[in-house]
């Protein structure tokens, strides 16, 4: 080498090793301070810390480009052009070589955020749906590699589409490494757990800690015979939970968290969070460590491999996932779902009164700009009925009888219901049970096809395209679930698979129908006529600056309890969407008097006074 060369490259070395201190130096103080005030244990702290240099040495090269650019622009992902999409990667297109193949498919949507379903190594047959990881660095055999997953990544960001990616961190499977160790008694593995050899404090555990899964898994705990001891299972037998009291299991987990960010994955989303920490006497649930946890990932992502947003998977309504935003000068989740929101639009769409919805939006709306959160209609999972029934009470809803007309509703049983799906863990003493479905079926496309109802459809097509115009129109990001876009229906062969059959959320995880995808081209298909409407939603969010995640919104009083109306500014722009959730045609009562508006979608000028709103339409009113 020149002694030119030589130099050059030495100064480029100091310069990558001062931004990493630059980093480190930011936020050592902090970091050390949490993590000595949880474990007290400083060689255990030096350790993550050598670690965190080798994994930020390791990253490559584009993966440390980006992570420089989205540190200069951290609103970067809060634009209106934001668009997910979720899927598993075997029904979608086989494998990761598949997902690839799909690219300008996934383009085509509009979408540049892809959020593949679990795919680390899990056991067949009890992985509960990829959430039981046996090898955190380690693909699925049927899917691909750790090669493949990396160049998917380069693949994506040469188009601009970002990974999301589920990191399991409350447990692992039995079948995981540590956890074989363990059932061989070896002490060091069974303190990554919590074993005990009686009921005792298993016992005291039980008094406390809630039941996730109380008819397909009860209890907190299961009894292993052949060692004679009890280990935490807080979701299923084969899930045993981790103990993040022991350090150990914090740094290796980290360590997990930023391999798996090398590979060149964007967004990380921790499932099940508020779970990880346990304490004797208490729900094992919130716990104040769960957010020293939390925080001190987001110190690690931040130092080596910033731009990696954190997706905190949090099941409660908005203002108690609030904390797990950690605050502006310690922030910790970048964004959250918003979960209850998506229960109160189902809610929403059985009774025809938006009322509680209006509520809880308006919560939304009051948080800071700050919170991001990720909206969708529906998911992998099943639908909770968790609503706020003190407040519907003083509707006149009662939450068991409730609970049971949404059931019986979207089963199509009940309330001139069009909608078709299944129950799960229903609970037949409580009364208690979950609803899956995918969103076409829930609007009633399932229904009107088998019934080869044109009229029925046109009506089912009408309110599914509404709830998606009514999503993006929501303060956060919007998520579509694979298959959606061309109102893809409930797949019941899962019925066929004997490891599939006892649980019904596979009735929304079918097979991409990509025959059906094909016919987006026939303007007369069902497939067309769903995806070019919500293609154009997806281009007036992009195109109207006032769709940012960051922009002002609010709920306007219609005083038509069938009709919800949303205002959004910014920057000088004003919008406001309204939503009929009827079957019938409603008049909003707005009576905005500052000037007259432009509808988006049909580019005519009208007041926003007394809008008149087809069933199941809407409109997006821009202020001229």
């Amino acid at each position: 080498m020149e002694k030119g060369e030589g130099r050059a490259k030495a100064v480029r070395t100091s310069k990558k090793d001062a931004i990493w201190q630059r980093r480190f130096e930011h936020h050592f103080e902090e970091l050390r301070w949490l993590y000595m005030e949880l474990y007290n244990n400083g060689a255990m702290f030096a350790e993550l810390c050598d670690q965190m240099k080798r994994f930020y040495q390791e990253r490559r090269a584009p993966l440390k480009k980006l992570g420089q650019e989205r540190e200069s622009d951290p609103d970067w992902y809060r634009r209106n052009d934001m668009l997910g999409m979720m899927f598993y990667i075997d029904h979608f297109a086989g494998d990761m070589q598949g997902v690839e193949d799909k690219l300008d498919y996934i383009e085509s949507c509009g979408v540049n955020y892809i959020h593949l379903m679990p795919f680390l190594d899990t056991p067949k047959g009890r992985s509960d749906g990829g959430y039981a990881v046996a090898d955190f660095r380690k693909v699925q055999e049927n899917l691909g590699t750790m090669e493949d997953l990396e160049e998917l990544s380069r693949a994506c960001h040469r188009r601009k589409i970002n990974i999301c990616m589920d990191f399991v961190m409350n447990h692992t499977s039995e079948d995981h490494e540590w956890a074989r160790r363990a059932h061989a008694g070896e002490g060091e593995y069974m303190s990554r757990y919590f074993f005990f050899d009686n009921s005792a404090i298993p016992s005291q555990f039980e008094k406390t800690v809630p039941q996730v899964f109380p008819t397909t898994a009860p209890g907190n705990f299961t009894w292993l015979p052949e060692i004679g001891h009890y280990v935490m299972t807080t979701f299923y037998p084969y899930q045993w939970d981790l103990n993040y009291r022991n350090p150990r299991v914090f740094n290796e987990m980290m360590y997990n968290f930023m391999y798996l960010a090398n590979r060149g994955i964007d967004i990380i989303r921790i499932d099940a969070v508020p779970y990880i920490w346990k304490e004797l006497g208490t729900s094992c649930r919130n716990l104040r460590q769960v957010h020293t946890i939390v925080r001190m990932m987001r110190m690690i992502s931040e130092i080596v491999c910033p731009g990696v947003l954190l997706l905190g998977e949090v099941v409660m309504e908005p203002e108690k996932v609030v904390p797990y935003f950690g605050s502006v000068e310690k922030p910790e989740c970048h964004m959250l779902y918003n979960v209850t929101t998506m229960a109160t639009t189902w809610h929403t769409v059985a009774t025809r009164d938006v009322r509680l919805l209006q509520k809880q939006l308006d919560i939304v709306s009051s948080l800071p700009k700050d919170y991001t959160f990720l909206n969708y209609l529906r998911c992998h999972d099943d639908i909770g009925w968790g609503l706020d029934y003190g407040f519907l009470a003083q509707q006149g809803f009662e939450e068991r009888a409730h609970k049971q007309y949404l059931n019986d509703y979207f089963e199509g049983k009940t309330g001139a219901s069009n909608s078709r799906g299944e129950l799960y863990n229903a609970d037949p003493v409580t009364g208690d049970a979950r609803f899956c479905g995918t969103t076409a079926s829930m609007c009633g496309i399932e229904k009107a096809g088998f019934e080869q109802d044109e009229a029925a459809m046109e009506k089912a097509i009408d309110l599914d395209v509404m709830l998606h115009a009514y999503m993006f129109m929501q303060s956060g990001i919007p998520i579509l679930y694979g298959g959606d876009e061309i109102g893809q229906v409930n797949d019941y062969t899962y019925k066929e698979d004997p490891e599939k059959a006892s649980d019904s959320r596979y009735i929304h995880r079918g097979m991409m129908r990509w025959d059906l995808a094909g016919k987006t081209d026939d303007p007369d298909s069902v497939e067309a006529r769903v995806f070019h409407r919500l293609r154009e939603l997806e281009e007036i969010r992009k195109r109207e600056k006032v769709f940012v995640s960051c922009a002002d919104t609010w709920t306007v009083e219609t005083w038509e309890n069938s009709v919800l109306c949303i205002g959004r500014y910014y920057d000088g722009d004003k919008v406001f969407g309204l939503f009929n959730f009827s079957e019938y045609d409603k008049t909003a009562w707005i009576n905005e008097t500052d000037g007259l508006y432009v509808d988006l979608l049909s580019g005519r000028t009208r007041k926003a006074c007394g809008v008149d709103i087809p069933a199941y339409g809407f409109y997006y009113l821009k202020k001229i």
